[in-house]
């Protein structure tokens, strides 16, 4: 299926990016030339999205590795280190900014008897090959997804998973792009995603561009759609999934698996193997990411409470494996009590 935006490009000496802060508004693309560019980049949500913070910090550690190239051996060792603690620190839920950055550590690792700029090659064909991998991983997931898919059904989808959030078509969405491309008639509710409204503005405009019929609503209102009967399946992305399941997404996802149990409404996440941590057993083990109260305190840069307040902002939840009923990935659907599948690897 055709690549609907181009969230990232490597192009060489530079990651050129679209710039999630300036959508719905302004389609707005900037170059990263430094691993802290990148850094900023991925802090500040400028670019966001489980895969695509995997692969921006991937490419930003090359960037780092570049500007590298000439020193001894023991030298750019040395710096490299530094810079992957440093993106590492960048955001700590996303499993695949560490995944990312775990196999370009192995590649400098079996690669030290080389010389610098040898292993800033290989590492350059890391990260293209990581690209590629994510590109294809999409497609998959949304060829197993498109099959959970009848014709006229009501999906509900939380935050953004979609193409702004991969190298491909998204992960969530995914799915749904393939659905519509092969006639069937969908509609998608979209939650707009407080407090950062990457519902409302990152998959509407997405949904929007695609000609996919889609209506926002507000975070609070999805139990009243299901207790009308007019929500048939709930796909999330993910950012983190335990071995036994247990799953860390866009804050306000647990909410909605407990309110899609009760009602007895099928509730799938859509994530590549990139997202899946296996060195943890459970969602209690999962970092969860606390971002500045200035994101609740404002909505579009406009202050919404009075001053001087205290603000609990925690950017992601868990939603508990028993409250999944599917996770579509690249190598099929597997439910909960087929997680050993995945581990024991024998897909």
């Amino acid at each position: 299926m055709k690549q609907i935006i181009k969230t990232l490009e490597w192009k060489g000496n530079a990651l050129k990016i679209i710039d999630q802060k300036c959508l719905p508004h302004r389609e707005k693309y900037v170059e990263l030339r430094s691993v802290e560019d990148v850094y900023r980049a991925i802090k500040t949500l400028k670019i966001r999205g489980a895969p695509a913070i995997g692969l921006a910090a991937s490419f930003g550690l090359l960037l780092a590795a570049k500007k590298l190239i000439g020193k001894n051996r023991k030298e750019f060792l040395k710096h490299i280190n530094k810079s992957i603690d440093y993106i590492k620190s960048c955001r700590p839920t996303a499993y695949n900014l560490f995944y990312g950055i775990d196999r370009l550590v192995a590649v400098i690792e079996e690669n030290t008897e080389l010389n610098t700029f040898e292993i800033v090659e290989k590492i350059e064909d890391e990260c293209r090959k990581m690209f590629q991998e994510d590109l294809e991983n999409c497609q998959r997931i949304a060829e197993y997804g498109e099959t959970l898919i009848k014709n006229n059904m009501r999906i509900l989808t939380h935050c953004n998973a979609g193409a702004l959030a991969t190298s491909g078509i998204g992960t969530a969405l995914a799915p749904m792009f393939l659905a519509k491309k092969k006639g069937k008639k969908i509609t998608v509710y979209v939650d707009e995603t407080r407090p950062v409204l990457q519902g409302a503005r990152l998959t509407m405009w997405e949904l929007k561009k695609t000609n996919i019929s889609s209506i926002l609503i507000c975070d609070n209102m999805a139990g009243f759609l299901m207790q009308q009967g007019r929500i048939d399946m709930v796909i999330t992305g993910a950012d983190r999934i335990a071995r036994n399941g247990d799953t860390a997404n866009k804050i306000g996802t647990y909410s909605i698996s407990v309110l899609a149990k009760f009602h007895g409404i099928p509730f799938y996440v859509a994530a590549p193997l990139s997202s899946f941590d296996f060195s943890i057993s459970d969602g209690r083990e999962i970092p969860i990411e606390e971002r500045d109260k200035n994101e609740v305190e404002s909505v579009m840069g406009k202050k919404i409470a009075p001053d001087g307040i205290n603000v609990y902002n925690p950017s992601f939840d868990i939603t508990p494996s028993h409250l999944i009923t599917g996770f579509i990935t690249e190598k099929g659907i597997f439910s909960p009590e087929e997680m050993h599948r995945l581990t024991e690897s024998k897909v």
